[in-house]
């Protein structure tokens, strides 16, 4: 074979391996239907995003300069509502107790949750399922129900108005949403890595924690964000559960404020404390949206 037909012969096989090019062609009513969707999105991101802005810019301002000029900017820029709600609306000790409550339910409800979600994806138990539907009832079962049972038996086990009792009630309300979540994960890992693990001597403990775990970690971090959002938002059970003051959280340290004051409100620390409240939440999700968009994507593409 000549080298002009090698050469030949090199291009064709190149030619034939690149993939054909595939054009997908816009409707009228694609374009429609995209065009009225990315209007919808840019209203509802205005929805979202100018009462956030206001609240900052309010929480520069005295609630004289408020009222005059409720979307104009603060004469002075300066931190004076922070600290005054910080310090003297004791919103810096409500601050400590949320990041203690939210952190320890957060890291149990996690660890508890991939546990029990691993056993009774990767197990055939006795009465798994039972459990699992279990699990699967108490996403049905509305919380207001259960404040007059829980108050009683927060009070029997003397946790009644402490931190640990917030924290063991927030730990029983996102434990089956955790499970729910993280059972579909661990239910679509594959077999031939658990057995992999056993041949190589590794126990059940270990298997867990330093070969399944990491493979789930993208489901992880998805319901962690949701878990974190709603335990730090949550206002029902610690107004219902948690009356001693020193204990307080944000959520029920706000409604506070704003019913002791009435009309008396300052309302510039009032947008102080709101931004106190948001500013973590911003800041976690801005961390690990990438987690998120990772967990997404990984659950599609399965």
């Amino acid at each position: 074979m000549s080298d002009d037909t090698r050469a030949s012969v090199t291009i064709n096989r190149k030619s034939r391996a690149q993939p054909p090019v595939r054009t997908v062609k816009s409707t009228a009513g694609d374009k429609v239907v995209g065009g009225a969707s990315h209007i919808v999105m840019a209203l509802w991101s205005l929805v979202v995003i100018l009462p956030m802005v206001w609240t900052l810019i309010g929480s520069f301002k005295t609630t004289k300069e408020i009222f005059a000029s409720p979307f104009g900017l603060p004469a002075n820029w300066n931190f004076d509502n922070y600290v005054s709600a910080w310090v003297d609306n004791a919103f810096g000790r409500m601050f400590i107790n949320t990041v203690i409550v939210v952190g320890v339910s957060l890291v149990l409800v996690m660890v508890l949750g991939a546990m029990c979600a691993y056993v009774l994806a990767r197990f055939e138990l006795p009465g798994s399922r039972v459990i699992y539907y279990l699990m699967l009832a108490g996403l049905t079962f509305p919380v207001f129900l259960a404040i007059v049972p829980l108050f009683f038996i927060l009070q029997g086990m003397g946790l009644l108005n402490t931190l640990p009792g917030l924290i063991i009630t927030y730990v029983a309300f996102a434990l089956p949403f955790t499970v729910f979540f993280l059972f579909s994960f661990f239910k679509s890992l594959p077999y031939e890595i658990q057995e992999a693990a056993y041949v190589d001597g590794a126990s059940e403990w270990r298997t867990f924690f330093q070969v399944m775990l990491p493979m789930a970690k993208p489901g992880m971090a998805a319901v962690a964000i949701m878990n974190f959002l709603g335990l730090w938002n949550q206002f029902l059970l610690p107004i219902s559960l948690n009356t001693n003051k020193d204990n307080y959280v944000l959520s029920q340290g706000m409604a506070s404020y704003a019913s002791s004051a009435g009309y008396a409100l300052d309302f510039g620390q009032m947008f102080a404390a709101v931004m106190i409240t948001i500013i973590p939440v911003l800041i976690v999700y801005i961390l690990f949206q990438r987690q998120l968009q990772g967990s997404v994507s990984q659950g599609t593409s399965k």
